[in-house]
């Protein structure tokens, strides 16, 4: 509970956390002290120390406190309310909702499942900014260990009939043997491959001389997969070392901060993140608050972080870190040797990725030039349609958010408009689209549901010429929704064109404002052409063989397994088909006579 106050003269001199507040009532900054009387005095000095301190008190209006029994418990509280309230002058972490976190859910059995919300159960591993690797990785661990995926244990389902779970639903496997594969989970994600290593290996060597051949030849599997993760995703150091080295790089109103993860001398991952701050934010400040609040919630603490330079309350903040982790933690600035070279690594990532996001951020800006738009376009949309003479025809739907393909926006749409009639394609696409964008916008603003970032174009870009932009922006018309701009970039002579106009857009070809919308555009049509051309293979499949009597699924799969290709079956003898397995001698000749009437 916090107290409100006049003034500085006011506050105690105990620890403990400020809040400010502008006339709305509003949190514009949150800071912790050792004194509070004597901390927030200062800031009422007529010579403020910095710029920005001035801008502060400029919205100032009013002051709450919160009495801590220590600096450390203040630091702690300090780090949660800005994460909570995101005050205007504060520096902070922006929100990392958008990578994904590996959980082991806290039950009797447990599963292991992917989230971006962090509670108040269960272990959490992450973020994992390569969220495709991730999946991959989870899966594996899910396969490897066959633990459960279902959210209530009714009993068993097809998992366990395929031996991917080990069905503890219905008894198959005790609590205890369960949580040991849990361990070894657990292990992984700590980046302890040589402890899980041992693990399965003494297990092993023990199944086999229990003469339990099959079980040790499962571990010896899980061995091997293990074997090819690490061998594929990391980098070995001569040392076992359990560290996070972390580096910034400075760019407007914003800070990338970069942190390696090397665990039992593994280099295991590299996460980047955006501070919001400003051009007269210190580094060392940037760095304080980003470690506080990096570490502030269930996440891994090692033994040791290096970092560039010294920084504000680093004693304290190497308490709290010790509190959280259970034995000492140091924060180390590294002058030569191994680890000097791991904190410019980090820096040099840390640089290559601002380029990278600056780069981005002059894309945007040209589009915006070159299109007159009034707001960047933080959302690119692109729509292209894949066919061939009007059969199969699929629409797709890909979304750029911030420059970079957003996938969990992509969307594939199966035509019905018969063909080939591409204009009728293209508006039967839009309007199965804008439709949703116009049942959203139709509703009042304060029954509107908020959305997630990305699900709302600003530009729409057409994969076509004048008469493809035409069709759609009657489909915009129809939907009120012609506050949307759009585009079409023909291909031949990469011109661009608005509607209403004749006279075509023109950015020159070495710009990254057209490099950025081209690549919009190739996405669409390659995203769209891809599950094209599995309707086909579908189609091709499902019309030479299941029109056949007595192939089933099975049956089918056996041919193509031991065929190859549906060309290879039409071309088998009977005798070559009645030795496959499913396939008897009658079924063998049912099958060459529909090949060959």
């Amino acid at each position: 509970m916090s107290t409100k106050v006049k003034s500085a003269d006011e506050l105690p001199t105990k620890p403990g956390i400020y809040i400010m507040k502008n006339a709305d009532e509003k949190i514009i900054y949150i800071g912790k002290a050792k004194n509070l009387k004597n901390r927030v005095k200062s800031y009422f000095k007529e010579k403020k120390d910095r710029p920005k301190t001035t801008v502060l008190m400029s919205h100032f209006h009013s002051l709450e406190y919160i009495i801590t029994n220590s600096e450390k418990e203040a630091l702690i509280l300090e780090a949660n309310l800005i994460k909570k309230h995101r005050p205007k002058y504060n520096i902070r972490l922006k929100d990392d909702k958008r990578y994904p976190y590996a959980k082991l859910t806290n039950e009797d059995f447990p599963r292991l499942v992917l989230t971006r919300h962090i509670g108040k159960t269960g272990t959490y591993y992450g973020p994992f900014t390569d969220v495709r690797s991730v999946n991959e990785t989870v899966k594996l661990l899910k396969s490897l260990f066959k633990i459960r995926t279902c959210k209530r244990m009714d009993g068993p389902c097809l998992n366990s009939q395929i031996n991917l779970c080990n069905a503890p639903c219905a008894g198959k496997i005790s609590k205890e043997e369960y949580n040991e594969n849990i361990s070894k989970i657990d292990l992984f994600f700590q980046g302890k491959y040589n402890k899980i290593l041992k693990t399965l290996e003494d297990e092993m060597k023990q199944a086999s001389k229990n003469q339990e051949f099959e079980k040790a030849a499962v571990l010896r599997d899980q061995i091997n997969s293990i074997h090819e993760v690490i061998e594929k995703q990391f980098v070995e150091f001569m040392d076992e070392t359990d560290q996070d080295i972390i580096a910034t790089s400075l760019k407007e109103n914003a800070t990338i901060v970069v942190v390696m993860s090397i665990r039992n001398g593994n280099i295991i991952g590299r996460d980047d993140f955006i501070m919001t701050t400003t051009e007269e934010d210190r580094s060392d400040d940037i760095i304080s608050a980003f470690i506080k609040q990096y570490y502030g919630i269930n996440r891994h603490v090692p033994k040791e972080i290096l970092i560039e330079e010294n920084i504000p309350d680093k004693k304290l903040i190497e308490d709290w870190l010790t509190d959280i982790r259970g034995n000492k933690v140091h924060i180390h600035i590294p002058q030569k040797g191994t680890k000097l070279r791991l904190v410019r690594m980090a820096r040099k990532n840390a640089d290559i990725i601002k380029n990278q996001k600056e780069k981005m951020d002059d894309s945007l800006i040209e589009v915006k030039k070159y299109l007159k738009l009034e707001k960047l376009p933080l959302v690119i949309e692109g729509y292209d349609i894949s066919n061939i003479s009007g059969k199969l025809a699929v629409g797709s739907n890909v979304s750029f958010l911030n420059g970079k393909p957003n996938k969990k926006q992509y969307r594939i749409f199966k035509m019905q408009t018969p063909g080939p009639d591409d204009y009728g394609m293209m508006k039967e696409l839009l309007t199965r689209r804008l439709k949703k964008i116009a049942e959203y916008y139709n509703q009042e603003e304060k029954e509107r549901i908020p959305l997630e970032p990305g699900s709302m174009p600003d530009l729409i870009l057409i994969d076509g010429g004048k008469g493809q932009l035409h069709v759609a922006y009657e489909v915009l018309e129809k939907y009120n929704l012609t506050f949307i701009p759009i585009i079409g970039l023909a291909k031949e002579f990469e011109e661009i064109f608005i509607p209403k106009s004749n006279i075509p857009i023109r950015i020159p070809e070495n710009n990254e404002g057209l490099h950025l919308l081209q690549r919009v555009r190739d996405e669409a049509h390659r995203f769209g052409v891809t599950h094209h051309r599995k309707l086909r293979s579908k189609k091709i499949t499902e019309s030479s063989l299941d029109n056949i009597p007595g192939i089933g699924k099975k049956r089918k799969i056996s041919l193509l397994k031991n065929l190859g290709s549906i060309d290879e079956i039409k071309n088998a003898s009977v005798e070559e088909l009645a030795k496959i397995d499913l396939i008897n001698q009658n079924l063998a000749e049912t099958i060459y006579k529909h090949f060959h009437p």
